[in-house]
């Protein structure tokens, strides 16, 4: 078991550093880590064996789990591309993004509170279709154009927009 634990999470599945990525390239690559490095294979040898490779283990789930995620794997490309999204402490958004915000909320409470399901799953398709819609914003912001702090504002728009998907998501839970 040979491992360098310096190397970034797309050097450990072998893929390119970008934010299009084959997610069945990166499943494959996952799975065979894991083949190689699971715990329950070191069950018989001594601590540090077990050690290492919990750790391995631990990285590559770790790994697997940012780059499977659009918005995980935005935000790590541009941490490896020395850019902080910020998004605890830079809530600056643009005025028409923020009433957006406010709009959405309303309608889903309003959906809420009436109990509208059908209403509240055209909210949810339309949300889908906003967040697709900054998600290839950004990968043509990180893989062709490298504008990184452009890539980062919309990161953090789409940090709010998994926000609303959440509260989207229980109003339709509690409507069900």
């Amino acid at each position: 078991m040979n491992i360098d634990f310096n190397q970034n999470h797309f050097q450990l599945f072998g893929l390119p550093a970008c934010y299009r990525l084959d997610l069945s390239s990166l499943e494959q690559a996952y799975r065979q880590i894991q083949a190689q490095v699971h715990p329950d294979k070191f069950a018989h040898l001594g601590d540090v064996d077990k050690r290492m490779s919990l750790q391995w283990a631990t990285q590559a789930n770790e790994a697997y789990q940012t780059l499977r995620r659009p918005l995980s794997r935005a935000r790590y490309l541009l941490q490896l591309n020395g850019i902080d999204t910020a998004e605890e402490t830079n809530t600056a958004m643009p005025a028409d993004f923020l009433m957006e915000q406010m709009e959405w909320r309303e309608a889903i409470g309003d959906a809420r509170a009436a109990q509208d399901l059908d209403e509240l799953e055209a909210l949810a398709r339309r949300l889908k279709h906003e967040v697709t819609v900054l998600q290839q914003q950004v990968a043509s912001l990180l893989d062709e154009q490298q504008a990184y702090s452009s890539a980062a504002e919309i990161v953090r728009k789409l940090r709010f927009l998994e926000k609303l998907d959440h509260e989207l998501g229980d109003a339709i839970e509690a409507a069900q």
